[in-house]
């Protein structure tokens, strides 16, 4: 696996603009001349966003990003599908261990965001979010929400420095929401996970985590309803979260690698799961 450096690239702060592609392949910031995820099976280092793809979207402070492969570049349409491999498992890899991306625009994207000319790097991201769905060429097309992350909310690398403390930069890597129906469909549950059936005891009583079967906020706008939700133990909540678990349409879970039988989902008769909920997740999360 290649070396890879995550973070800012020292000398070439945020702003900072690139004639084309060769200066910003030498300047590190991101290294290939043409592709747009500088990446890997191990993580992702940085992205161009350059309007190469009819499906991407800029806001600004939050991107939705389209992953590489099936693209025709004389014509930036799609002519075939996407797959979790090369790059694009690097940017989900990055979602998994919280490593912060390097956007560069290039002029090609939204006016409204990129230079006028050459590309511009716009600093540090977060992958908050993957999946895939059908993209407007009809192709299947592995997307990846993106949003912003001030450098000075990374504690300073020490590499270098004298001193006996190391100090190392890290990223929350997702949140955990607490909200009224969250706390109600763990405690129907009695803090027991559905998936595993194991009931964490801290000191300061049980713990579980309230995962969305469909993720609130946009692209996916999710409801905020004990329908949409699960109580899972942490490990369970990051792999349905990463599409690793399902629910088929049985209630059995499956490994998505393998589809193998994990056991059927644990049900209660005060907690009422909606079946539309899981099929959006099989047929946006599941490779």
């Amino acid at each position: 696996m290649a070396d890879r450096t995550y973070g800012d690239i020292p000398g070439f702060p945020v702003g900072t603009e690139f004639v084309n592609r060769t200066a910003l392949a030498a300047s590190k910031v991101h290294r290939p001349n043409q592709a747009g995820i500088c990446g890997g099976i191990d993580g992702a280092e940085s992205i161009v966003v350059s309007g190469g793809y009819i499906d991407d979207e800029d806001y600004g402070d939050e991107l939705v990003y389209t992953g590489q492969g099936g693209n025709d570049p004389a014509t930036k349409r799609q002519k075939a599908d996407q797959e979790l491999t090369r790059g694009n498992a690097g940017l989900a890899r990055s979602q998994l261990d919280g490593r912060p991306v390097r956007v560069i625009r290039g002029a090609g994207g939204d006016p409204k965001y990129s230079p006028a000319s050459g590309l511009r790097y716009d600093g540090l991201f977060r992958v908050v979010d993957h999946w895939h769905e059908i993209g407007k060429d009809g192709y299947r097309i592995w997307r990846f929400r993106l949003v912003t992350l001030d450098s000075t909310d990374l504690p300073p690398d020490s590499s270098g420095d004298a001193g006996p403390t190391e100090r190392v930069a890290t990223v929350v890597q997702r949140l955990i929401r607490s909200t009224k129906v969250a706390v109600e469909v763990k405690q129907k549950h009695d803090f027991t996970c559905q998936v595993c059936g194991l009931r964490l005891m801290t000191p300061a009583g049980p713990y579980a985590e309230a995962a969305h079967i469909r993720a609130l906020g946009k692209p996916h706008d999710g409801p905020d309803v004990h329908s949409n939700v699960l109580c899972l133990c942490p490990n369970d909540h990051v792999r349905l979260d990463a599409g690793s678990i399902y629910i088929d349409a049985t209630g059995i879970v499956r490994d998505s690698s393998t589809h193998a039988a994990i056991g059927p989902l644990r049900r209660s008769l005060a907690h009422n799961i909606d079946p539309t909920q899981l099929t959006y997740h099989r047929e946006h999360h599941v490779p």
